[in-house]
């Protein structure tokens, strides 16, 4: 009783802090979720009565109207029932019934309700099954029924942080890696499912001395046999809980020596670690390190080529296609290699073949060359490791030449997202405008090329850590942004997902405080248990993405043999009046300023944003010191795909004590809009609050939803055979058409 009284006291202490009751001590908000599930680790055997109360907390939001405690109580009930060493079917059941009530609500509720629902009902014909999978994939061990791997790397940009919270991340990442050997997780794998399905009967300390003493080989057999046992139960739709038990128990006497399953004493149940997923940390230093991390975890490395060979390899990519049909995807792409010299003499001897009837008409059909001149090879032909270089299951067989005619080829096995990789971004608004340019190379590349597409899934989360002074355009006539204004996306997220709120965004200070602490056995304690532990957290229960909208942003410079310049941003567009180089601009731009007031003037042709969705295009012409575009709504009810344009235009007043000028806030919605400076005089453009993405000497800037490489490129082959015809037609109309990022969060967005 004593024990329930307080996980029940914890867990209304957690519900107290998402309506905004925040605990005395605010060094514990964000930490309770944390603490909870640690006080269970330490004792797996109240697991049961953690799932209980959370059962019963559930059923009273449910009855009460509760909604925004429904979502974290199930997450925290689910990380609970993953890691705990025994669930009852009869509490299994409860959770289940309970989620398949969430499909009468809304969104995400009924989505998250239908995802855990499924996972449940394979969890209780096989017990053990969530836990297995979940080690299986983020430790990416070999098993035929269930081959998926995943990764998590976390990138942070060195010029917004600190060295100390690098090199404590670093360390906390790489302490987190050392305790996790293949066979320790094999190990862990074995011993939960057992108990799972065994219960108390399964005596843990004996199956722990057992194979503790096995050579390699044996233990890697045992996790075969258990991984298949667990899969086939979780797969088969008329499998019962009985069943899979006692299939488990067969496989639990062969490990156990008679001696052993006779007369060793039962202990009760036993906790089983969740080993920590495998995560990688990045500086991230070059625009394209993020397509060649994703390559590299995508090609399995072979045992004569090391992962700086990889690279080098990597680097020496200079081929060059520029696409001339296509706008939006003029790039520079990865063409794949051809190893054929087309010479003759260059063949493969052919192994001889008995003779058949169609011998002859395949010597008449075989491909003739003519005498030439063999090219050396180059660096180039580096390129080829990114067709050889996926042999593993999922991957697509080459298909053979066929040198009959009438033979149709043979079809390719579609390809399986075999691999996730979990994309953790550390810092503020700026790193996160950096991802939406490299997720935008990205995009355009796998439209010439499609390489990680069909067997990757990419997921992106966001920890938001600010430090320092922010490193942002200084700006006279606006007030330089501050640490609240640098976490724009943090603050929307923690809007739309209270759950976001309370155990991501106060990470915000927490990370620099923990690094900034003095080296001690305390201190490691602290990072190496909680910062590692709420970012695989994240990961693992974070699944419901948020879609921001990229914009896209065409540059004009001053200068008309400069080429027009073209970007995206997902934040924060901010323009601000350029200083005079010259004396006699200065001298003209003074005189202008006596007469018309500061600022430029400006022409602002923008396409205005109505409810019934029309096209209304709308022209102003006014005088502004700048103009800041906001992508990010200050409420989580807006539309996320429109610009809010805030214009601090210079009214001029006429008086009896003469003339004098005002600043008005002009306000206006659009997703596309054109700014000129009809008086020629420069203006510079700041992207995403980042200097390093500053552009000077700006005459006009066109800024527009910016468009999935993919879409653009459908549709101008399209085009190609429908000239007359606007409107989508045939398969791009079922094509995404806006490029947009995805974070994900706990929830998504709660309507």
């Amino acid at each position: 009783a004593a024990v329930e009284s307080d996980i029940l006291r914890r867990v209304r202490t957690l519900l107290r802090e998402l309506d905004g009751h925040h605990p005395a001590c605010q060094c514990d908000r964000g930490m309770l979720r944390w603490t909870l599930h640690k006080k269970i680790d330490q004792n797996p055997s109240n697991s049961s009565v953690l799932v209980r109360i959370l059962v019963k907390e559930l059923e009273r939001a449910e009855r009460g109207d509760f909604r925004h405690y429904i979502i974290p109580l199930l997450h925290t009930l689910m990380y609970t029932l993953i890691k705990a060493p025994c669930i009852s079917d009869e509490l299994c059941g409860r959770v289940y019934d309970f989620c398949k009530k969430l499909l009468t609500l809304p969104k995400p509720f009924c989505t998250i309700g239908l995802d855990y629902a499924i996972r449940l009902k394979m969890e209780r014909t096989a017990p053990g099954t969530l836990y297995q999978r979940m080690v299986i994939s983020e430790q990416s061990l070999k098993s035929d029924p269930y081959p998926y791997q995943e990764k998590i790397f976390i990138f942070a940009d060195p010029e917004l942080l600190s060295e100390a919270i690098c090199n404590a991340l670093v360390t906390d990442t790489k302490a987190a890696q050392v305790s996790q050997s293949p066979r320790a997780c094999m190990c862990y794998v074995i011993i939960h499912a057992m108990q799972a399905a065994l219960g108390e009967g399964c005596d843990v300390s004996g199956l722990k001395a057992s194979l503790q003493d096995m050579p390699m080989s044996d233990v890697e057999h045992w996790f075969r046999q258990v991984v298949v046992a667990v899969e086939c139960a979780g797969n088969e739709a008329s499998a019962d809980r009985s069943q899979h038990a006692a299939r488990l128990e067969k496989i639990y006497c062969a490990v156990l020596s008679s001696l052993q399953a006779g007369n060793a004493p039962l202990g009760g149940l036993q906790g089983t670690p969740l080993p920590n997923p495998n995560i990688s940390f990045h500086l991230w230093t070059e625009d394209d390190q993020l397509w060649k991390e994703l390559v590299l975890f995508i090609r399995p490395l072979s045992q004569s080529c090391e992962p700086e060979c990889l690279s080098q390899d990597l680097d020496n990519f200079e081929i060059q296609d520029i696409i001339s049909d296509c706008e939006c995807c003029k790039q520079t792409r990865f063409s794949v290699l051809s190893t054929d010299s087309g010479i003759e003499r260059d063949l493969p001897t052919a192994v001889e073949e008995p003779f058949t009837p169609c011998s002859a008409e395949t010597e008449q059909s075989r491909l003739h060359r003519k005498g030439g001149i063999k090219k050396k090879l180059s660096p180039l032909e580096n390129v080829a490791f990114l067709q050889a270089g996926c042999n593993g299951p999922g991957a697509k067989p080459p298909v053979k030449l066929q040198r009959r005619p009438g033979i149709p080829p043979v079809p390719a096995a579609p390809l399986q997202r075999l691999h996730t990789a979990r994309i953790v971004l550390l810092g503020d608004d700026r790193i996160l405008g950096r991802l939406a340019q490299a997720y935008h190379s990205l995009r355009k590349r796998e439209t010439r090329r499609v390489f990680l597409t069909p067997r990757l899934n990419l997921q992106f989360y966001y920890i938001p850590v600010v430090t320092g002074q922010p490193n942002t355009l200084a700006v006279t006539d606006h007030a330089a942004p501050g640490q609240e204004d640098l976490c724009e996306v943090a603050g929307y997220l923690g809007r739309a997902d209270p759950w976001y709120e309370s155990n991501i965004n106060t990470l915000c200070h927490m990370i620099p405080k923990l690094a900034a602490m003095p080296s001690s056995p305390s201190k490691h304690l602290v990072t190496d248990l909680f910062i590692t532990d709420v970012i695989a957290y994240y990961v693992r229960m974070g699944i419901q993405p948020v879609c921001f909208q990229v914009y896209a942003v065409k540059i004009f410079f001053n200068d008309p043999a400069q080429e027009p310049a073209e970007d995206v941003f997902l934040t924060e567009l901010r323009t601000q009046v350029q200083e005079s180089i010259s004396h006699r601009e200065l001298i003209m731009t003074k005189k202008k300023m006596t007469l018309d007031g500061p600022g430029i003037d400006l022409t602002v042709t923008y396409r205005k944003v109505v409810v019934s969705n029309r096209a209304k295009e709308l022209a102003m012409s006014l005088r502004a010191t700048g103009l800041v575009m906001k992508a990010i709504p200050a409420d989580e009810s807006e539309d996320l795909v429109c610009l809010n344009v805030n214009i601090t235009e210079i009214v001029r007043i006429n008086n009896l004590s003469g003339r004098s000028f005002s600043a008005v806030a002009n306000r206006l919605k659009t997703r596309n809009i054109k700014i000129r400076s009809t008086e020629q005089r420069p203006f510079m453009v700041c992207l995403d609050k980042d200097s390093r993405r500053a552009y000077r000497n700006v005459i006009s800037v066109e800024v527009s939803p910016c468009l999935e490489p993919s879409y653009c490129l459908q549709k101008t082959r399209t085009m190609k055979f429908n000239l007359h015809k606007t409107e989508d037609v045939g398969l791009v109309k079922y094509m995404p058409r806006s490029l947009l990022l995805p974070i994900n969060t706990f929830a998504g967005v709660i309507q």
